[in-house]
């Protein structure tokens, strides 16, 4: 089975930043030339995140808003005491929303729904330079589509 593997690379500028990615993981499946299969999105890192949302200005405050009652920046985290470097929970934050993703694809298009978009979360308090790895899986086409 044919694996195609692209690198996103992004830069963030601050806690709770959302980028949509969404393009770019289409554009992973057309360069793979497969007809039907699975986009698996991956970010290494343990204070960042990917995840499907509706991206828009409200869903776009509301979703940080959720994650900051799940996990607030007033209480003490075990990870900033071995560690004192802030970002207790971004690493609770990202490890609740996940690494990864796979989203299957049918005909080279990614199959979400109308308002379904793939996002990188920056959960870390400073800046980063990132890197999200889209992995293509699948089957090119056998016979002419109808």
């Amino acid at each position: 089975m044919p694996v195609l593997t692209k690198r996103i690379e992004l830069r963030t500028g601050s806690e709770n930043e959302i980028v949509d990615i969404t393009g770019d993981v289409q554009l992973a499946v057309e360069e793979s030339g497969l007809d039907a299969g699975v986009a698996t999105v991956f970010v290494p890192g343990s204070t960042a995140a990917v995840t499907t949302i509706e991206f828009e200005p409200g869903l776009a405050k509301d979703f940080p808003a959720m994650l900051e009652r799940v996990a607030p920046d007033d209480i003490d985290y075990e990870h900033q005491r071995a560690w004192h470097d802030g970002n207790g929970r971004s690493h609770v934050k990202a490890s609740l929303v996940g690494p990864s993703l796979s989203v299957p694809f049918e005909g080279g298009v990614l199959t979400l729904g109308t308002w379904q978009q793939i996002v990188f979360v920056e959960l870390d308090i400073r800046p980063r330079r990132r890197e999200v790895v889209v992995q293509v899986m699948g089957e090119a086409e056998t016979e002419p589509r109808t």
